[in-house]
């Protein structure tokens, strides 16, 4: 039987395999030492009994064991559960990255399902789910009073048949729906793009492609702007990024990290506390690094974030991020089904809990809401007269075709940034941040240049 180490809104896997062969003696002796839970137990055989003898339709035995189990699980915490072998296989499937469905990373809270984040380039994003949006009904159907297992199964279809959604979402007067057809999600962990010298590594997921997609997508961005010295930061965008396999989160940071911890877990018993520290080796070659976070940010994400930010390596800007940091234990049972149980919390390397609370940026910067669409041509800034408008005006002659040249790049360079602004606001800042950095460093090496001459 295969473990699995995750930490994403689906569980952290991180821990031992309990077999029934193991439980099984425990649980007599826990019995013996304790005959108020040997009574209870002893209740629930009667109930359930009752319950297939006497209730006014006949039940399915395999389905009514599996509900309470789930039930115990379920009154735990938001992600603890009970996950039937066609549930376990999905949750292998999806660490693979490819699967079907609607594309968006959900939770539970007050009885509703909430949306974690959408992930890029699925159904969901692009019919406009939005992380914290609140789902009240599938095709109809309430939500309420299901588990969070008996929700999504609501949700699964045939790839390419259409769902409708109820969404309750914060601004909104009223609930209202949204229509998506299902289709295989395929997840690029890791998408790298340039913003002038500034390199944004676009990290969707954690799954077993994201630490290599991360690695060979940054060389190349280096590669096409001429080196490491062309590169002024690099900006990792982990915006409604819902988390996944804990391996990668922990090599994500160290990629970025020489030494020191990156994330440490702390369960019930001292002895099952483990740490994690960052070897030699910087991808990144000490240039300076934005992250983007959001509401959407979770568990993977945050200990990303957190390792770096208590580390000073990188500038956190964004929002909140959504503060799943508890631990959970994916372990294989009889009849190919799991149980997922949190069984331990983690910590930044600063000794930080962030379950329930989240991580705050080093600068907050919300994402404006996107205006409505004009007319063609209405959203155009009017021209604005200058000295080169007016008829007669002096030309400047006292500059070379180089510098004319470097003045144009760099004025082009700016009107990207400015339009840039318009479409995602927090990522041009984040990019603003890089280039004030890299200013800064500029002068201070040619000061040092100036001095070591003299």
């Amino acid at each position: 039987m295969k473990k699995f180490m995750m930490a994403a809104m689906g569980g952290t896997i991180a821990g031992a395999l309990i077999s029934a062969q193991v439980a099984a003696p425990l649980l007599a002796q826990e019995a013996m030492q304790s005959p108020p839970v040997y009574e209870q137990l002893d209740l629930f055989g009667d109930i359930f009994e009752r319950i297939r003898a006497e209730y006014v339709e006949e039940v399915n035995e395999k389905e009514l064991i599996e509900a309470a189990i789930n039930g115990m699980l379920s009154s735990l915490d938001p992600h603890s559960s009970y996950l039937p072998p066609d549930d376990y296989d999905d949750m292998r499937v999806q660490t693979r990255g490819s699967f079907g469905g609607l594309g968006i990373e959900v939770t539970q809270e007050d009885g509703f399902v909430k949306v974690v984040s959408p992930m890029d380039d699925t159904p969901a994003a692009a019919a406009g789910i939005e992380a914290g949006d609140f789902i009240t009904h599938v095709d109809g159907e309430s939500v309420m009073g299901l588990t969070l297992n008996e929700a999504v199964d609501l949700m699964r279809g045939p790839v390419g048949s259409e769902i409708i959604i109820t969404v309750v979402r914060e601004g909104e007067a009223e609930p209202f729906d949204v229509s998506i057809i299902r289709d295989t999600i395929k997840l690029t962990a890791v998408r790298g793009r340039t913003e002038g010298n500034t390199v944004v590594l676009r990290i969707t997921t954690f799954n077993d492609q994201t630490y290599p997609n991360l690695e060979s997508s940054l060389k190349k961005q280096v590669e096409e702007l001429g080196g490491i010295d062309k590169v002024n930061g690099f900006i990792l965008d982990l915006r409604n990024n819902p988390g996944g396999l804990l391996d990668q989160a922990i090599k994500v940071s160290d990629a970025f990290l020489d030494k020191g911890e990156i994330v440490s877990t702390r369960g019930r018993r001292p002895e099952e506390s483990e740490r994690f520290n960052a070897t030699l080796g910087d991808l990144a070659d000490g240039k300076p690094i934005v992250i983007l976070i959001n509401g959407g940010s979770a568990s993977a994400s945050e200990i990303v974030t957190g390792a770096l930010q208590d580390h000073r390596r990188a500038i956190v800007v964004g929002t909140q991020s959504f503060g799943k940091g508890s631990v959970q234990t994916v372990m294989p049972i009889r009849g190919e089904g799991a149980m997922r149980l949190t069984t331990a919390r983690y910590y930044t390397p600063s000794g930080r809990s962030i379950q329930a609370l989240g991580i705050a940026p080093d600068i907050i910067v919300e994402q404006p809401a996107r205006a409505p669409e004009t007319e063609e041509g209405e959203d155009e800034p009017a021209h604005r007269t200058t000295e080169a408008d007016l008829r007669g005006s002096l030309n400047n002659d006292s500059m070379t075709e180089d510098e004319l040249r470097q003045a144009e790049e760099e004025r082009a360079r700016a009107e990207a940034t400015a339009k840039l602004r318009l479409e995602d606001y927090q990522l041009a800042y984040a990019i603003d941040i890089l280039k004030g950095l890299s200013a800064i460093s500029a002068d201070h090496i040619e000061e040092l240049q100036k001095a070591a001459a003299q």
